[in-house]
C-alpha cells in the first residue's frame, strides 16, 4: 500500500492555502489599492527566503468517500525568512479570508508568532490588516466546540510582552486594523502605517455609532494624521511599499536580540570630517531658532539619520543614526516648536525612545537645546511634570554609554533628560545653562524692581541684556563643568573618538535590561 493519495492531498492543501480567499477576494483587495499578505511578505523579505509555518492548518470538508471537498486555510500567515541576510519571523492577518478576523487556526498561529520570535531570538515583523474577535467567535456563526479559553491557557499577551524585552519588533498597519491586532500593532519598537490604505481603531465606526451615537469615518476615527500626532505610530508611509522599506531600514540599525550587539556597517564617512557650516548654525540672537536636523545630519554618518515620531511631541527629536557605522540613538530638540520645551507628549516620546535604546544597548548622543518643561495651563492639565520626570528617570538609569553636546539652551529639570550616568559632555560656545531660562528668571528674581521702574519694559530689557552677557560657557569650562568646550566643527571627530573608547564596554551590557517603576 502506498501513500500517493495522502501525499497528493498535502500538495493540494498547500496550493489551496496559497490562493488565500480565492481570486475574487484577491481582486477585491487589489481594487482597494491594497496588496495581499503574501505579496506584502514577498515585498519585504529576501527573495525566496520565506519558510512558512503551518501552511496546512485550517478547516476542511470531505465527500462521503473521504476525499477532500474544500479547504479553508488559517487566516494568519507566518514563517521564518531573511531580511538583508539576517533571519526574522514575519506574520500577519490575511484580509481576504473573513476580513482578517481570526478563525480558529488563524488565532492559534497569530498567538504562536511572538513565541517563535522569543524561542529563536530573532526580530519579529507583523504586517497587520484585520479586525479582532467577531461577535460570532472564531468558529463563526455555526458555533460548536468549547466556549472561551481554558483557565490553564497561557495569557495571550505574555509572549507579546516577552518579545519586546528580547528582540526588535516592527509592525505596520497596511489596511484597517482594529481590536486585538491593533493592540499587538502598538506593542512594537517601531510602528508605521500606510497613509492611503490604513486606519488603526479600538473599534470601528459601526460600534462607535451604536455605543456613543457618534458618526465618523474610519479615517476620521483612526487615520494617519490622527495617529502620527498622538504617537501611536512612529512614521507614516505614503504607501505599502514605503512602509515595508521603513521596516527594513529600522531593523538594519538593530541587533538580532538583546544578547547581540547592533551591526557595524562601513558607511565610508571619515571620522575626522569637520563641517564648516556648524560654526555659524546657531544664531547669536537667542530668540531665533535654527534647523537642528541640519545639525544632526552634519554630525552623524551621512544620510544615516532615521527619525521616529516626528509629529508627536514635536519639540523633541528622537531617532536612530550611525557614527562610524555604529548604531546610536539621537536625542535632541526642535526650537521651532515651543522653543524646544518638553511637553507631556514630548516627554512620553523621549522616555519610550530612551527605553528602546537601553533595551538594545545602543550608545546615546544628545544634542541639547532644552529650555525646560513646557509651562502654562495646558502643560499642567496634561501632566507634563509627571511624564517629564519619568523621562528624566529613564535617562538617569540608562545603562549604555551616553554623550551630550550642549548646543544652546540647557535649563531646568527637563535638561536632566539629556544626560545619562557618567555622560561624556561637550559644549559649544553658544551653550547656556541654569535653573531657569533667562527671561523667566529675570521676571522672577527682579519682578519688584522691574515693576517699580519708570519704564518697566526698558528695565526688563536692560536686566536681560546684562545677565545674558554672563551666560558665557567659558567660566564653566574653567570649572570643569563639562569635559571640553569645543569648536562646533570638532563635534563629529570628538564624538567618534569617544565612541571608539566606549565600544569595548558594550559586550559587558548584553542581556535583558530591567526597568524599575517610573512616575
Amino acid at each position: 500500500m502506498d501513500w500517493d493519495k495522502e501525499i497528493e492531498e498535502i500538495h493540494l492543501r498547500r496550493e489551496l492555502a496559497k490562493q488565500q480567499g480565492g481570486p475574487e477576494a484577491t481582486a477585491q483587495q487589489h481594487a482597494k489599492g491594497r496588496l495581499t499578505l503574501r505579496e506584502r511578505i514577498d515585498g519585504l523579505i529576501d527573495p525566496g527566503s520565506f519558510n512558512e509555518q503551518g501552511i496546512g492548518s485550517g478547516g476542511s470538508e470531505r465527500h462521503d468517500d473521504g476525499s477532500l471537498k474544500s479547504f479553508s486555510p488559517g487566516n494568519f500567515i507566518l514563517g521564518f525568512a531573511t531580511l538583508d541576510g539576517r533571519p526574522i519571523i514575519v506574520g500577519g492577518e490575511d484580509f481576504t479570508l473573513g476580513g482578517g478576523s481570526p478563525n480558529v487556526a488563524g488565532l492559534r498561529k497569530s498567538v504562536y508568532t511572538e513565541e517563535l520570535a522569543c524561542r529563536y531570538k530573532v526580530p519579529l515583523v507583523r504586517l497587520h490588516e484585520g479586525g479582532g474577535g467577531s461577535v460570532t467567535g472564531a468558529r463563526g456563526k455555526g458555533g460548536g466546540g468549547p466556549v472561551g479559553e481554558s483557565v490553564a491557557s497561557r495569557p495571550r499577551f505574555k509572549s507579546v510582552a516577552e518579545a519586546m524585552a528580547m528582540v526588535p519588533v516592527a509592525s505596520a498597519a497596511m489596511g484597517p486594523v482594529a481590536g486585538l491586532p491593533a493592540a499587538r500593532l502598538v506593542a512594537s519598537h517601531f510602528v508605521t502605517m500606510s497613509r492611503d490604505t490604513a486606519q488603526i481603531l479600538i473599534a470601528g465606526p459601526a460600534v462607535v455609532e451604536r455605543a456613543l451615537g457618534i458618526t465618523m469615518t474610519k479615517e476620521e476615527l483612526g487615520g494617519a494624521d490622527v495617529h502620527a500626532a498622538n504617537g501611536v505610530v512612529d512614521a507614516v508611509a505614503k504607501d505599502e511599499a514605503e512602509a515595508l522599506a521603513q521596516i527594513r531600514t529600522f531593523l538594519g540599525y538593530m541587533p538580532q536580540n538583546v544578547w547581540e550587539l547592533a551591526p557595524i556597517v562601513d558607511t565610508g564617512d571619515p571620522a575626522d570630517r569637520c563641517e564648516d557650516g556648524l560654526a555659524d548654525i546657531v544664531p547669536r540672537d537667542r530668540r531665533k531658532a535654527f534647523d537642528m536636523r541640519k545639525l544632526i545630519a552634519a554630525v552623524v554618518d551621512q544620510g544615516s539619520f532615521f527619525e521616529m515620531g516626528r509629529k508627536f511631541g514635536p519639540g523633541q527629536i528622537t531617532g536612530l543614526a550611525r557614527l562610524q557605522g555604529q548604531t546610536i540613538g539621537i536625542l535632541s530638540n526642535d526650537g521651532r516648536f515651543y522653543a524646544g520645551a518638553m511637553t507631556s507628549e514630548g516627554a512620553q516620546k523621549v522616555r519610550r525612545f530612551i527605553e528602546i535604546c537601553d533595551t538594545f544597548h545602543l550608545p546615546m548622543i544628545s544634542l541639547v537645546d532644552e529650555p525646560g518643561f513646557m509651562i502654562g495651563p495646558e502643560a499642567e492639565q496634561g501632566g507634563a511634570i509627571r511624564y517629564g520626570t519619568a523621562a528624566v528617570n529613564a535617562a538617569a538609569t540608562y545603562t549604555a554609554p551616553w554623550a551630550s553636546v550642549l548646543v544652546r539652551k540647557n535649563y531646568g529639570v527637563a535638561a536632566a533628560a539629556h544626560y545619562g550616568p557618567d555622560a561624556y559632555v561637550l559644549a559649544w560656545p553658544s551653550a547656556e545653562m541654569g535653573a531657569l531660562p533667562l527671561e523667566g528668571g529675570v521676571a522672577v528674581a527682579f519682578g519688584r524692581e522691574i515693576a517699580a521702574a519708570d519704564d518697566p519694559e526698558a528695565r526688563r530689557a536692560e536686566l536681560e541684556a546684562e545677565l545674558a552677557a554672563r551666560l558665557s560657557p567659558f567660566p564653566r569650562a574653567e570649572s570643569f563643568a563639562f569635559h571640553e568646550l569645543i569648536d562646533p566643527r570638532e563635534t563629529r571627530p570628538m564624538l567618534c573618538q569617544w565612541l571608539g573608547l566606549v565600544q569595548p564596554l558594550l559586550p559587558q551590557l548584553l542581556g535583558p535590561t530591567l526597568f524599575g517603576i517610573r512616575p
